[in-house]
């Protein structure tokens, strides 16, 4: 449960940062809906994203074996682009973003911020552990459960295999090696 909490705070938290970026950037006006719509696009991400984006893969992996490299990833970015779209479009029917005026406005508060949403992803793809284990740390505190276990900080035990893996790069004798030397010297 608390892995689950500390993901969905952590990714609602950097959510309403793009979206912001959204609002800013674009003609869309997010405003104060940024918190609802943080939350609409945050429980998109963690749970319908990805059961669309295997659908839209399995799809484009009919025909995977007919592309150059640069073509599949054209088909990889516009998938991505597909993805984003479908959850901009769904962030703003259900929360109170509007995008903007105009022929232009309206054009652009569409097309730009499923770009924005992809970069945040990316993004947030390449610091996720980080910021949910200082989420994490956070929950700890607040909970008053245990915070920071030194038992994490401390190397594992190491199996049998891996000290004798570690013998033989030293020597270059496996362990059975070592015993048939040490019994002919004994010998």
């Amino acid at each position: 449960m608390k892995k689950w909490v500390v993901r969905f705070a952590s990714l609602l938290v950097f959510n309403i940062v793009v979206l912001l970026i959204v609002g800013w950037l674009t003609p869309a006006r997010v405003g104060w809906a940024a918190l609802w719509a943080g939350i609409v696009l945050t429980a998109l991400v963690i749970w319908i994203k990805p059961l669309v984006e295997k659908w839209f893969r399995s799809m484009a992996a009919k025909s995977a074996n007919q592309r150059t490299k640069a073509g599949e990833k054209l088909v990889e970015f516009l998938l991505a682009f597909a993805v984003a779209f479908l959850v901009w479009i769904v962030t703003v029917v259900f929360t109170g973003v509007s995008i903007g005026g105009g022929i232009f406005g309206a054009f652009w508060g569409w097309v730009i911020p499923p770009v924005i949403l992809l970069i945040g992803w990316a993004i947030y793809g390449a610091i996720d552990d980080r910021v949910e284990s200082h989420a994490g740390t956070l929950y700890d505190k607040a909970t008053g459960s245990k915070v920071g276990s030194t038992d994490a900080a401390a190397p594992p035990i190491p199996s049998p295999e891996a000290s004798a893996g570690r013998r033989e790069l030293n020597d270059g004798l496996t362990d059975e090696q070592r015993r048939m030397l040490d019994e002919l010297g004994n010998g």
